[in-house]
């Protein structure tokens, strides 16, 4: 049986200087530090031996963005996947990330009915639903090529939930403990059809620190000292 990882990557820091909730909106696009971000995980991909023969992207340009470096290191055309897509969500369009205040209006309180599904966007069921399967498609493209890795650049939520419900754990959580920083990588390692192994790292956590992201989620470039190092996995 043929050994196989597949990376979900998220996009790099997107240039957003008014701070709205861009969602699937289209034309928001990577930051400078964003395209360092992306260029950063292709050198270390490429620098590090690995062995990556499929690059799969969102629809959306701050993906695509992110993937390109990536499939340029190692000869490839970026594949494109609506599967893995940003999670829909009700606030899109807004500037309730950057002025949270304004969620206490009443026009909003519709959308909190539900937390556990959520009520104010795409079910989480759904995101896993997706992810999942344009993962088993990449692993089983990998396997017909007689292994190697694949880079599916994705977004912080459907990422998120994936490993979640990987991990066995509540798809309800906390936004803040999210663990899926900037262009980080959380891989996902197949031998054969079995999940053997998942992991996180973080190969531009230098570059996270100053990054300004509307988005919660935990960073090991947060915490003095506990960065990942770039190549390094945390499983």
């Amino acid at each position: 049986m043929s050994r196989t990882t597949v990376h979900l990557l998220r996009h790099g820091e997107v240039h957003n200087p008014d701070g709205v909730l861009y969602g699937r909106l289209e034309g928001f696009r990577l930051s400078e530090r964003g395209q360092q971000m992306a260029q950063r995980v292709a050198d270390v991909l490429h620098g590090g031996g690995h062995d990556v023969r499929l690059v799969v992207a969102s629809p959306l340009q701050r993906a695509q963005e992110t993937a390109l470096p990536t499939a340029r290191a190692f000869g490839l055309e970026v594949d494109t996947d609506e599967r893995i897509i940003e999670a829909g969500n009700d606030f899109e369009g807004s500037t309730v990330g950057s002025e949270r205040s304004q969620l206490a209006h009443p026009r909003y309180w519709r959308r909190y009915l539900n937390p556990l599904r959520p009520s104010w966007g795409e079910p989480y069921r759904h995101q896993v639903a997706r992810m999942t399967a344009a993962v088993g498609d990449a692993r089983r493209r990998l396997a017909a090529l007689g292994g190697g890795e694949a880079v599916l650049v994705s977004h912080q939520l459907p990422i998120w939930v994936t490993r979640l419900f990987l991990e066995r754990r509540p798809l309800w959580h906390d936004p803040r403990r999210r663990q899926c920083s900037l262009a980080s990588l959380t891989s996902l390692r197949f031998h054969g059809a079995r999940l053997v192994g998942l992991g996180y790292w973080e190969p531009a956590a230098d570059l996270v620190s100053g990054a300004r992201d509307l988005l919660p989620g935990a960073s090991g470039a947060a915490v003095p000292g506990s960065a990942a190092r770039p190549g390094a996995e945390r499983v």
